[in-house]
């Protein structure tokens, strides 16, 4: 199965799964459109959202549409790395004799929710962030390999900062998007009222399975990307840079650090993503834009002037997208 008929599939078995989701999440497109992005590309999403929003319902709900395990993890500043991992333990086996056996902790699952992440301490969050990098862990001087697929979604909250350890650049890296989740409209608010309070219940029945979301994968994995559309890639990228001489005004004044290439690989692999939901087996100029602003925002390092004057990473994205598109217009006079 390739090229237009793989595009098909994709989205026949992505628009399944979204119908299915519908059914108990009330609103909230974006967010569920960025986990299954995530799913699809083979990469773990940071959400930032208010208590509350449905992210832990979201999870589960993704778990029952793909028959998949699916865990949760609250984190707490007293979370010991091996409350994650897990650990070995001594045990006696039937002839009496004893010896250590691994017990698997929570990271042991398809779906894990990291509730808060930015509550552990940085001990507990390298050891979450090694096996969402390396996809497996080690305890005891032993590799134990996670199965596939494997996806983290990690919340934090945006306002309330005390008593939190905020993820460093280089954790924050790994995540392939960053999706702020929005409260509701007053429908959705209505909405979520009435399917809660009363007696009336909903839920997902399986769409698709653990095959189905590998097999996603390698579909992705297959689109071509033209060269001309690279190159697009490359100019939002670089244009992050304040050193680089493709960088906007804007850029330069309030940014201390751009981009990494991680950001790069993400900002190709959710375009591609983008273009196998609208059943296109090519990736658009248009694909990078929508993937710009959730592979960027978290990737870009502000400076104190950027603080000062009340700016945000997503307004240096736009402008980048803005400067962008008037040089792919008009390159002489960009």
């Amino acid at each position: 199965m390739k090229g237009q008929e793989a595009a098909e599939w994709f989205r026949n078995t992505v628009s399944k799964v979204r119908t299915e989701i519908a059914k108990v999440i009330v609103g909230q497109d974006e967010v569920v459109e960025g986990v299954l992005v995530g799913l699809a590309a083979n990469g773990h999403i940071l959400l930032e959202g208010m208590p509350g929003l449905g992210k832990t319902l979201l999870v589960k709900t993704l778990g029952e549409c793909l028959g998949l395990e699916v865990r949760r993890i609250q984190f707490t500043p007293d979370l010991m790395p091996a409350d994650v991992t897990g650990t070995n333990v001594l045990a006696s086996d039937d002839a009496g004799g004893r010896r250590f056996e691994f017990r698997p902790g929570p990271i042991f699952a398809n779906l894990v929710l990291a509730d808060e992440i930015n509550r552990a301490t940085p001990k507990t969050q390298s050891a979450m962030l090694e096996a969402m990098q390396e996809r497996s862990i080690t305890v005891g001087g032993h590799m134990h390999t996670l199965d596939e697929p494997f996806l983290v979604m990690a919340t934090q909250n945006p306002v309330e900062q005390e008593g939190t350890y905020p993820l460093p650049e280089a954790q924050l890296d790994r995540f392939l998007l960053k999706v702020t989740v929005p409260f509701l409209d007053r429908g959705g608010l209505a909405e979520v009222v009435r399917r809660t309070t009363g007696t009336a219940t909903s839920s997902a029945s399986q769409v698709a399975s653990r095959e189905d979301v590998l097999q996603l994968r390698e579909v992705v994995k297959e689109v071509p990307v033209a060269d001309d559309v690279l190159q697009y890639a490359l100019t939002l990228i670089l244009a992050t840079h304040p050193e680089s001489k493709e960088a906007p005004d804007e850029t330069k004044k309030y940014v201390r650090y751009g981009s990494s290439p991680r950001g790069a690989q993400a900002i190709v692999t959710t375009a591609k993503v983008y273009a196998l939901m609208d059943g296109r087996y090519n990736v658009s100029k248009d694909d990078l834009k929508r993937a710009a602003m959730p592979a960027l925002r978290h990737r870009i390092l502000l400076n104190f002037e950027a603080e000062a004057d009340g700016l945000n990473t997503d307004r240096i994205v736009r402008h980048v997208l803005l400067q962008a598109d008037l040089a792919d217009k008009d390159p002489i006079h960009a």
